[in-house]
């Protein structure tokens, strides 16, 4: 007999686990900045000895908007409807507010089935790249946290104040670099340790070039091979990937239930697949 219940922060551990098991690599501190987001917005399927066996995330955003992610069932326990029964089980933590995820293509049906409808798509590419520091780069400090979540809300259409505050903050783990000229941020870009390398994301950018130098100057701050979740929109990263010969890898598709944000134009890479 399984039951449905909110996730500890411990549990989202075991849950990214699962994650990087499925192909999804998440950052070695992911669990931190995604649990302080929501805390009430992670969710297990638990068997008899409360052990859990399936997970999903959605976390409120903001009184509007949520975003929907980390839905895994172990191998084992598929094809048995608990998948379903927490999907159910979490969705009415969002009440009436718009949800986005970011689900693998395969699955598209099964979400249109709960009223999600597709707007987009985001490109996984991987590759190595030996970076090279850029003029006008430096650290994000404090100061610039009001500005960084402004310029985000501006590109994704969403505010993500408490996501973000914990997402910029500088860690051994995770860095973010702010291109300005002449007292103006032109573009901001994070890295974040993972399992495998790092990932770059988000990357928020006036213009492509600008988005190729935050690539260019992250690439020297972590070693390993770097990761980019492109949305489709951004056509210029994309083919600036392809020219840095970045492997594409697996494709998500975005979906919303409810209205979708109207802005993404300067979305160069999108934060997580987990969040948004």
């Amino acid at each position: 007999m399984t039951h449905c219940r909110n996730a500890t922060l411990a549990e989202l551990e075991v849950v990214l686990g699962w994650a990087a098991e499925e192909g999804w690599n998440p950052g070695l501190r992911d669990a931190e900045a995604f649990y302080a987001t929501d805390p009430e917005g992670f969710f297990v399927a638990v068997d008899e000895a409360d052990q859990p066996i399936a997970s999903i995330s959605v976390v409120n955003h903001t009184p509007d908007f949520a975003f929907l992610g980390l839905y895994i069932v172990k191998p084992e326990f598929r094809g048995h409807g608990i998948g379903l029964s927490l999907w159910t089980h979490a969705l009415k933590h969002a009440g009436n507010r718009t949800i986005g995820l970011d689900g693998v293509e395969a699955q598209q049906a099964n979400y249109r089935v709960s009223g999600f409808v597709a707007a987009g798509g985001t490109t996984r590419f991987i590759g190595g790249l030996a970076g090279e520091r850029q003029a006008n780069i430096r650290e994000a400090m404090p100061d610039d946290l009001l500005r960084l979540i402004e310029m985000e809300r501006n590109a994704s259409g969403v505010v993500k104040p408490d996501y973000l505050a914990n997402w910029f903050s500088t860690s051994r783990e995770r860095r973010t670099i702010i291109l300005e000229t002449s007292q103006q941020i032109d573009g901001f870009a994070t890295i974040r340790a993972c399992r495998c390398g790092a990932k770059i994301g988000p990357i928020v950018a006036t213009d492509v070039e600008t988005a190729s130098k935050l690539i260019a100057h992250t690439a020297t701050l972590f070693k390993g091979p770097l990761t980019i979740d492109v949305p489709d929109a951004a056509k210029g990263m994309r083919n600036l990937c392809q020219h840095l010969a970045f492997e594409a890898g697996f494709r998500t598709s975005r979906m919303y239930r409810g209205e979708p944000p109207n802005s993404w134009a300067s979305v160069f890479a999108v934060a997580s697949l987990e969040l948004g």
